[in-house]
């Protein structure tokens, strides 16, 4: 029975099927796909997005670890720039101190000549950075910035390894060489740490137009960012001042003789005194240190040392994209020599730099001044260590005072710090404490507080005021290369006075005088920007590629090949480039506009043909993919 209903009804649906009828049933017929559609489905759902898949989820995932790299390089350039201070300013702290005494340089080097040794490696350390506006941009250029400072603390690691063996051919020559490195060091922390700002900024505003299309971000834009990063940097580094007295606390403190002894002799302390301290006695060591005790110290110091190198190179990322390094490098030698002097003629650095050399001043002022000149000689060197970390930890601490910038006027925390400065140098100038007399470190400990807070103001200051000046330069190399030349040649100034036996006085009056001129012409500065006076600002040439990689494809270089042109119609637009470009490298070497002014007739003339030219290339590159795509379908 089964079998013939069955049969009726394949019957009867091929009876439909030939009338033209639908099945009995009454459901439509199903057609299967042709083979090729199939596969194309599948390859379609295969390659298409993951159902689940967010993207724009994705893509605050990404821009968020974009961002913590971008702290973390901060905080590692601030944390290498730190360990690398710490290690100089300590183990050099314990070498002079080690080597003034006579006992020990008799009895461990005998006629060695260590004294000679000692002032000829604080000459290298002191006049070598004074040319350091020669080659730090062609260092800068060469290396680039994160691996200029890797180079850096390098250095300074190879400084304290010559320390296991004190000779003259292995101090001074390491020396030198750290004198060689301070301006193109501080020069690249400064450019890493703004540079940071801006990429954070481009972090955190990934959605807008601008960012996107990598157009330029609007005034004051990285103004937040920059003062942030500044602070963070300064906040961690003025704490090398407080880790370079460990060795002085642990190790060297236990060997010095008490204040009694070494200031026997000492008649004149602060403004009345001559030189740093006078008639200080000779032995200031109780007992010799064992040698097998100081290369110990010295394996540490050595530890910390290479500890920052890795810091700087595990740590630290690239301030630039490979693109952009490869862009500076292609520029010249001779653009790149001449680049730092061309931004001399902008005004707001010309009237910056006697800021700049106060800057330099202001530090040794609190060393050689008040820590040495009043502090060790009216308390004693056993108390060393106490006033410089009292200095470092309030540098520290009122570093961030500097972001009070995100609420307050930027003038308000350089012309607080100075006027801070001012008030203490007059207190210092009528006051010279007795030798000998502990009772006065309370009131040693608030001066040198006090003085740290003014140093705090004008160091993150100056840095900050910088890129916010220059936010809309990609590289300040050349920025933080003049502000740091300028503090060099204040402390070679400063190195030269203390060789001679002169009264501290004057050394004040210098400072009272720089003060006063810095503060006159940073306003004169802020008034000049008020009036919207325009300033010259050196634009950096475009540079030129003898080799064009994949980076630098060319439209007449490109992949695919152009068989809308003849041959003689991409000759004749080769050559007019070829003629555009060089009219641009002309004018940009003998012409510097101002950074408001205009380009001339000529320069957008050559403009408008590149861009009539590269328009004409993307309809081509337009038509052949319509083409391609046509082809497919």
């Amino acid at each position: 029975m089964a079998a013939v209903i069955t049969e009726d009804n394949v019957y009867c649906e091929a009876e439909a099927e030939l009338d033209g009828a639908p099945p009995a049933d009454g459901q439509d017929q199903v057609q299967l796909p042709a083979p090729e559609g199939n596969i194309q489905g599948q390859v379609e759902e295969f390659l298409g997005p993951h159902p689940d898949y967010d993207e724009e989820e994705e893509e605050r995932k990404y821009y968020r670890r974009k961002r913590l790299g971008v702290v973390r390089n901060v905080v590692g350039a601030s944390c290498g720039g730190m360990i690398i201070y710490s290690v100089y300013l300590g183990l050099l702290q314990m070498q002079l101190i080690l080597h003034y005494d006579e006992t020990y340089r008799e009895v461990k080097y005998g006629t060695l000549g260590l004294e000679d040794i000692d002032n000829k490696m604080l000459m290298g350390i002191n006049v070598t950075p004074i040319v350091g506006l020669l080659y730090t941009p062609v260092l800068i250029r060469f290396l680039g910035t994160k691996w200029m400072m890797f180079l850096a603390s390098g250095i300074y690691a190879l400084f304290v390894s010559t320390n296991y063996w004190e000779r003259y051919y292995t101090l001074v020559p390491s020396a030198v060489a750290i004198g060689v490195v301070i301006v193109p060091l501080w020069a690249s922390l400064g450019n890493y740490i703004t540079r940071m700002a801006q990429q954070y900024y481009e972090y955190v505003n990934y959605k807008d137009e601008h960012v996107q299309e990598q157009k330029k971000p609007p005034k004051g834009a990285f103004h937040s960012y920059i003062i942030i990063f500044q602070s963070v940097f300064y906040i961690v580094f003025h704490l090398s001042f407080v880790f370079a007295e460990f060795p002085m606390v642990l190790f060297l403190n236990h060997y010095l003789n008490d204040y009694k002894h070494t200031l026997y002799k000492v008649t004149q302390c602060g403004a009345s005194g001559k030189g740093v301290i006078e008639n200080l006695n000779k032995t200031v060591l109780l007992s010799l240190p064992r040698s097998l005790l100081l290369i110990e110290v010295e394996s540490v110091l050595m530890g910390a040392a290479f500890l920052a190198m890795l810091i700087f190179l595990v740590l630290c990322g690239a301030a630039y994209r490979p693109t952009e390094e490869i862009d500076l490098r292609s520029i010249g030698w001779g653009n790149i020599f001449q680049l730092p002097f061309k931004h001399l003629r902008d005004y707001r650095l010309r009237l910056l730099c006697p800021f700049f050399i106060y800057s330099g001043f202001e530090v040794l002022f609190a060393v050689q001044g008040i820590i040495l000149s009043y502090g060790v000689c009216a308390v004693g060197m056993e108390k060393l260590w106490l006033l410089v970390m009292v200095y470092g930890l309030s540098s520290s601490i009122c570093s961030g005072l500097a972001l009070m910038l995100l609420r307050l006027p930027r003038q308000i925390i350089l012309l607080v710090g100075a006027f801070m400065h001012f008030v203490l140098i007059i207190a210092l100038m009528c006051w010279s404490p007795q030798p000998r007399e502990p009772s006065y470190l309370p009131y040693l400990l608030v001066l040198i507080a006090l003085w740290g807070l003014g140093t705090a103001l004008n160091k993150t200051g100056l840095s900050t005021l910088l890129g916010m000046l220059y936010e809309d330069k990609e590289r300040l190399d050349f920025v933080y290369t003049i502000y740091h030349w300028w503090q060099a040649i204040a402390i070679f100034i400063v190195y030269l006075w203390s060789a001679l036996p002169m009264r501290v006085k004057p050394l004040f009056f210098v400072g009272f005088g720089c003060i006063l001129l810095a503060c006159f012409c940073y306003v004169q500065m802020e008034r000049r920007l008020a009036k919207k006076i325009p300033f010259r600002l050196p634009r950096i040439p475009r540079p030129r590629h003898k080799v064009k990689g994949y980076r630098y494809l060319e439209e007449e270089n490109s992949d695919e090949s152009d068989t809308d042109l003849s041959d003689a119609e991409a000759d004749a637009d080769a050559d007019e480039k070829d003629e555009d470009e060089r009219r641009l490298v002309e004018e940009d070497r003998n012409t510097d506009d101002d950074s408001q002014g205009s380009p001339g007739p000529e320069r957008s003339g050559v403009r408008d043909r590149r861009k009539k030219h590269d328009d004409k290339a993307n309809e081509q590159a337009a038509e052949r993919e319509d083409y391609v795509q046509h082809t497919m379908d």
